[in-house]
């Protein structure tokens, strides 16, 4: 017996290595894509290069300061401020070299320092207190892209988990037939329903505000101020919810009457399990597995908020954060929010494998088969 437990703590072991190995790869090979895309392959140092350029090339010829200077000295004077200038922000350097230096470059030190979460500060970007840190950033905007998406996404994942087992009982019904006939609906994006609805609810209707987190000024009770961010959610909760109810209750819906079909279960109803407990033990329990990795996904998406949606409703998360990072091509904050939604997603795949064999006895991990 010892023995056997040794050895199942060794396969445990050999398992959980060699996965955090397979997922720590990907993490690198897609932080390092991530940076060189966010710089498009180094054309983005040119833009930058540029921009320093027209810069301190504008402040030489309008400063009265060097109004005595010839053509020439203030050639000089501008080069000279630009090769400093771009030795300041790390431009001097290559962004990327595909030969033995390659340790040397701008990318490979924006890996290290993303692998290390070390994210620096942003180049454009800055808190409303005025920072710079990218942490520190990304921090103020966590709180609004979690609250908004994460109760977006556990109602919509809830209510068709529900309505699913539902409409699997009343399989052929006219409401089965109707939410079949619905699904097509979630093909538009959440900020297409947004704008339908921003156009009814706020611009026709007036009932709701067009966007924001909460109205200008700020209530300064805490149960208006509540109710205040509670109305501003409406319209970007409903578009959300609109844009993925209906396919997810088809998914589920079909994924259910799969499992229903079952011989297993068939054997069951036959010896007249009831109803509620049937599904219970032989159509929710083995479908555990993929409800829960469909939930743990759904929830991390939440983290990283939406760009178009929150762009439409001017919600202040890390959607629109990312918006303002492309436009301003600040690669620290691009780079900041990648990883650490690569980070999230792959801790929760790695810890998706050991929940899986707690949830299904079909699976152990680390010993290579099923039972």
């Amino acid at each position: 017996m010892a023995r056997k437990g040794l050895q199942s703590l060794i396969r445990l072991a050999r398992y959980t290595f060699m996965r955090a190995v397979a997922i720590f790869f990907a993490l690198v090979v897609g932080i390092f894509l991530t940076i060189v895309i966010a710089n498009m392959g180094g054309y983005v140092d040119k833009i930058k290069k540029a921009q320093v350029e027209e810069s301190i090339s504008m402040s030489v010829f309008t400063n009265p300061a060097y109004k005595n200077l010839t053509t020439e000295e203030k050639r000089e004077l501008i080069d000279k401020l630009v090769a400093l200038e771009l030795e300041r922000l790390g431009l001097d350097k290559p962004f990327i070299r595909l030969d033995r230096n390659f340790l040397r470059s701008r990318a490979f030190r924006y890996l290290i320092d993303a692998l290390t979460l070390n994210f620096g500060f942003a180049e454009h970007i800055h808190s409303t207190s005025g920072s710079k840190r990218v942490w520190i950033i990304i921090k103020e905007r966590l709180p609004y892209s979690v609250l908004l998406f994460t109760s977006a996404n556990l109602i919509v994942f809830f209510t068709s988990i529900y309505v699913a087992l539902v409409l699997s009982r009343r399989y052929g019904s006219i409401w089965d037939r109707l939410s079949v006939s619905l699904a097509p609906l979630s093909t538009a994006p959440p900020w297409f329903y947004g704008v339908i609805l921003i156009l009814i609810f706020a611009a026709s209707l007036r009932l709701l505000p067009f966007g924001g987190f909460v109205s200008i000024p700020p209530p300064k009770s805490p149960f208006a101020y509540a109710l205040s961010v509670i109305l501003h959610m409406i319209l970007p909760l409903s578009a959300w919810f609109i844009s993925g109810i209906f396919a997810s209750v088809y998914s589920w819906r079909t994924f259910f009457l799969i499992y229903s079909s079952e011989d297993y279960v068939e054997m069951a109803r036959a010896k007249g399990v009831p109803g509620r407990e049937l599904e219970r033990r032989y159509i929710l329990r083995p479908t555990l597995p993929p409800i829960i990795t469909s939930l743990a996904l759904m929830l991390i998406s939440a983290w990283m908020g939406a760009i178009i949606t929150e762009s439409v409703f001017k919600w202040p998360g890390l959607g629109t954060l990312y918006m303002e990072a492309i436009n301003s091509f600040d690669t620290p904050v691009i780079v900041g929010l990648t990883m650490i939604y690569a980070y999230l997603l792959g801790i929760t795949v790695f810890v998706l494998d050991f929940v899986y064999a707690l949830v299904d006895p079909r699976i152990k991990v680390g010993g290579g088969s099923a039972t």
